[in-house]
């Protein structure tokens, strides 16, 4: 009797929540390279880079982030505007199958505003990254003072042995 009752309402479950047999998007994505920005006392933003990997096997979404170290964060991108670049918030990244999405400057990054607490070069700052299906995954990001220098080829961001152009 238990058998005929369970087997139809397992089912039932399955037809209503699809996603009770697949892998949470956090458990998916690997984040690697990951810093925030050092900045001066008294600036009340900063931002967030990394790189994130989508190593399964369907297309998902980064829908926002939290941190206790800022009262608001956001996605953000650069778009060109008018001949000008601009900072924009955005909905959502898109991570595809098997792909990496870099955040850097200049692109997608995680805008933090209204700092909670100084920035502090070598010390951490806990991130939690939020999906589309609702999973998260936290993320200790170190802080990191960048050294910008003129190259032929533009501005680098030196960050003690990673460079991004």
């Amino acid at each position: 009797m238990l058998k005929r009752v369970c087997l139809p309402f397992f089912l039932a479950c399955l037809a209503i929540f699809p996603g009770l047999l697949s892998a949470a998007a956090a458990d998916s994505v690997s984040v690697s390279e990951p810093y925030v920005r050092a900045v001066p006392p008294g600036l009340p933003n900063s931002a967030s880079y990394m790189v994130l990997t989508n190593n399964g096997e369907r297309d998902l979404v980064l829908k926002g982030a939290a941190s206790p170290a800022a009262k608001v964060v956001e996605l953000h991108t650069h778009i060109m505007d008018n001949g000008m670049m601009k900072m924009r918030q955005v909905d959502k990244i898109d991570l595809p199958a098997g792909q990496a999405v870099a955040l850097q400057p200049g692109g997608y990054h995680v805008m933090m505003i209204g700092l909670q607490q100084q920035l502090v070069p070598g010390e951490h700052i806990d991130l939690t990254l939020e999906f589309g299906d609702g999973s998260e995954l936290a993320v200790k990001v170190p802080v990191v003072k960048l050294q910008m220098k003129m190259t032929k080829g533009g501005m680098d961001h030196n960050m003690g042995g990673m460079q991004h152009k």
